[in-house]
């Protein structure tokens, strides 16, 4: 009808109506050429993509049907905007919805002049329907691991497909419970938890529970990742404690920690150094290779190694790598199943460090519910396509 620029409050007013006569489409039952019962709104208002620099507003009249064939009165659908959402077109969602994967949603708030809870409607709106339309019916493997959602003793826990790589549910804590919400998000989209033949996850006592219960025809796989850090933790509380009466080992963390071909020139040469020396840091170097080592062999041979080196870490008389020793004894059955599965949490913690950049960058989430929609968001591969 009508395009007029506001110039003091710099925007742009489209307005929007029919003519007398028009017929549309039922909203409700999809038959043609219904007339016009009565009007609904007088220009109910849309925000819409900006025109050049200035916000652009949408204003238009909504017409009623009587339907013929279905004999019930509906709004008319408006092309720019999904039913039932009022404020926003189509077009501004998917624009809010482009820059949340790049940017904190409070930056997105100052650049497009909108409150952020009513950006993170828009979010929460495509995400929660995207996710309702998710097919799980094929998921036979799972991988988990637990992330911090703010400061304090506050986790969730991401379950991810590692075949398709996509986050198939995310739980508050890192309990054996998230194990069961898992298990009925995955049967309420058409997977079955007796088709679960794999997962994968580090030794958290409270996921071995909920995996095996909920979960009882998976075998268990140890993520080798949390296996390494574990070996690495040990080597570096012998050093702590040998540097106390060795002041060459002051400063040399990471020389033990790193793999050499990571290491800087001057780091080489101290290794180098000391490594042959008689030092029991240099002994649990020594056996921290031989555990990355282990991860090489093939299939066959690798139980028996893995057996030595449990024997070696149970001798060695260096409490961290006894302690460890006993850990990979106790959980030796999913650490050895790593060899026939070959699942790891390696996709999983690159998810969590994005997540984690995705935070620092908003200064922190209001809401467990604002970070969830996050992580579906950013490794969900949701697909947004949603019916009129």
């Amino acid at each position: 009808e009508s395009c007029i620029f506001d110039e003091i409050r710099e925007q742009l007013d489209v307005y929007v109506t029919f003519h007398k006569g028009s017929t549309f489409t039922c909203s409700n039952c999809g038959a043609n050429s219904q007339p016009v019962y009565d009007i609904a709104d007088y220009y109910r208002t849309w925000r819409h993509l900006n025109f050049m620099e200035y916000p652009c507003y949408i204003h238009a009249e909504l017409p009623r049907t009587h339907c013929e064939q279905c004999g019930k009165i509906h709004r008319v659908r408006v092309p720019w905007a999904i039913k039932d959402r009022a404020n926003f077109t189509t077009f501004f969602d998917a624009w809010i919805i482009t820059l949340a994967k790049d940017m904190p949603m409070n930056a997105i708030s100052r650049l497009v002049g909108e409150h952020d809870t009513r950006l993170w409607r828009i979010l929460h709106y495509y995400v929660d329907h995207a996710i309702e339309a998710q097919d799980l019916s094929n998921v036979t493997m799972i991988s988990v691991d637990e992330t911090s959602s703010k400061k304090g003793h506050n986790y969730i826990s991401i379950f991810m497909d590692p075949e398709k790589k996509n986050v198939i549910h995310v739980a508050k804590g890192k309990d054996s419970t998230t194990w069961k919400e898992c298990k009925e998000r995955l049967e309420s989209k058409g997977g079955d938890a007796s088709k679960i033949t794999e997962v994968c996850m580090d030794m958290s006592p409270a996921f071995m529970k909920g995996a095996q219960e909920q979960f009882p025809n998976a075998a268990i796989t140890f993520d080798k990742f949390h296996v390494i850090k574990a070996v690495n933790e040990a080597v570096d509380k012998v050093r702590r404690n040998e540097q106390k009466s060795c002041k060459d080992l002051k400063n040399t963390r990471y020389i033990w920690l790193k793999n050499e071909n990571n290491l800087t020139k001057n780091q080489k040469e101290m290794l180098d150094r000391l490594k042959d020396c008689n030092l029991d840091t240099a002994k649990a170097y020594r056996m921290r290779l031989t555990m990355q080592e282990i991860y090489q062999y093939p299939r066959e041979i690798a139980p028996m190694v893995l057996q030595d080196w449990i024997q070696w870490g149970l001798r060695c008389r260096l409490e961290p790598m006894v302690d460890v020793a006993k850990m990979i004894k106790t959980h030796y059955n999913g650490i050895i199943q790593w060899f026939s599965s070959k699942l790891n949490n390696g996709l999983l913690e690159g998810i969590n460090s994005v997540f984690q950049a995705a935070k620092r960058k908003a200064r922190g989430y209001r809401s467990d519910k604002n970070i969830i929609a996050m992580v579906y968001l950013l490794h969900g591969k949701l697909d947004f396509a949603l019916n009129q």
